[in-house]
């Protein structure tokens, strides 16, 4: 393993572990596989399911030769993280006007988000060092996780949030984890300046995405959908873009897949951006080569509320190798996908909504063919936001397609009968 420069193609030892190249350019794990065996570890990993009290029983380290193979076990952290439901919903499929879509609910992961399978990894890593001081900035679920991970290490983590245009309900789990929480005025990607220039001063170990072990851990998402679908992926893979860590451990990650002989070829990624914040998505759609940030970015999905998100350029290289594309919806889209989504018994937080707001959004444009298939990746757990759900449903507006308000009543059996 080594640490590898996407920009000027630098390499380092992961012994002299830095969060970015000397030229300022990001950094990602590169593994050599050509000693790797594709169906020796397609069986152990099977083995590995029926695995219930090692670290091999989280769907993160059972696939542990593909992450961080030279980890000793003695520094895996683990909360049973991954190992998350991959559901088949006709209601959804109905809504969407699409073949066949699959819902991966990562919000089933023990802090609520797929922050967990990055994190699990990012901590382990720091704690193989010898470190005990855990730092990010946050617009909730990061923040929730770290916390989460630092906390079951008895280690202590620094938190950084905006203090607008954020969940209450995930700092208040923050907080409850025992993270020291600092809410700041100004912007998560102000928070993310902050931490780059002073976390070797201060002391701490960066767990956002700029750490590229998180990536490494996040891969684990695109493996487990391959098994779970007998290594046979669908058209195409749909993932919300806030910071945009996700679609480039999932690009990563099937681009591992692809070089190792597991699937023989790449679905397409869809990246889906909410109207208020979505950079990533200009950039693309106007063929520009340099991502403009937005200065004030605003969305009721404040999991994707990031105006400059750092691992674009990593994001890039996953739709160009995959043939990707993006797409930004309205709240409204993504709060009555969401309305939908929770309806079906899975539930989601309004970011993770955005993949089946944009993917419905691509089919009726033509963009995605409607016998083609899809995996949708649900990020947060619909209790991330209660806030966003009782607006939904209790101040219900023309736009709320599906609210489900309150019913007031007698309690007598002629007015139940009625309802």
């Amino acid at each position: 393993m080594q640490l590898h420069c996407i920009d000027c193609d630098s390499r380092y030892s992961i012994s002299d572990f830095k969060y970015a190249c000397s030229c300022g350019g990001l950094l990602e794990i590169e593994q050599d596989f050509k000693f790797l065996d594709s169906e020796y570890l397609k069986r152990k990993f099977e083995q590995r399911l029926s695995d219930r009290m090692t670290p091999y029983a989280s769907g993160v380290w059972r696939y542990k030769e593909l992450i961080f193979p030279e980890l000793e076990d003695r520094f895996l952290i683990t909360k049973n993280e991954g190992n998350t439901g991959l559901y088949d919903i006709e209601r959804v499929n109905q809504y969407v006007g699409i073949k066949k879509i699959w819902l991966k609910s990562q919000s089933e992961n023990p802090s609520g988000s797929f922050k967990d399978n990055g994190m699990v990894v990012a901590v382990s890593h720091g704690k193989s060092l010898g470190l005990d001081k855990f730092t990010c900035t946050s617009t909730g679920n990061t923040s929730s996780s770290l916390a989460m991970y630092s906390s079951l290490t008895n280690s202590q983590s620094y938190v950084f949030v905006p203090d607008k245009n954020i969940s209450l309900n995930k700092v208040l789990q923050t907080i409850s984890y025992g993270a020291k929480v600092i809410a700041f005025e100004g912007t998560y990607d102000q928070g993310i300046d902050f931490l780059e220039k002073y976390s070797g001063e201060l002391g701490l170990y960066i767990c956002n995405s700029i750490n590229p072990f998180r990536i490494e851990g996040q891969k684990s998402i695109i493996y487990e959908i391959a098994q779970y679908l007998r290594w046979e992926l669908p058209d195409w893979i749909v993932v919300p873009g806030g910071a945009l860590s996700n679609v480039s451990a999932l690009g990563k990650g099937l681009g591992d897949l692809y070089e190792l002989g597991f699937i023989n070829r790449l679905p397409r990624v869809a990246v889906v951006q909410a109207e208020g914040a979505s950079p990533f998505h200009q950039m693309i759609s106007k063929n520009k080569n340099e991502l403009q940030p937005e200065l004030q970015p605003k969305t009721v999905a404040s999991a994707l509320n990031i105006g400059n998100p750092p691992s674009w350029k990593k994001a890039r290289n996953t739709l160009n190798a995959t043939n990707g594309i993006t797409v930004s919806v309205t709240d409204d889209e993504i709060l009555n996908a969401k309305a939908v989504i929770d309806q079906s018994g899975i539930g989601c937080e309004p970011a993770s909504a955005s993949t089946v707001a944009g993917l419905k959004k691509l089919c009726e444009s033509g963009q995605i063919h409607r016998d083609e298939t899809a995996v949708c990746i649900l990020t947060g757990n619909l209790l991330k936001d209660t806030e966003v759900l009782r607006q939904y449903h209790l101040e219900c507006t023309e736009n709320s397609l599906f609210a489900n308000p309150l019913i007031k009543s007698k309690l007598n059996i002629e007015s139940i009968k009625h309802l």
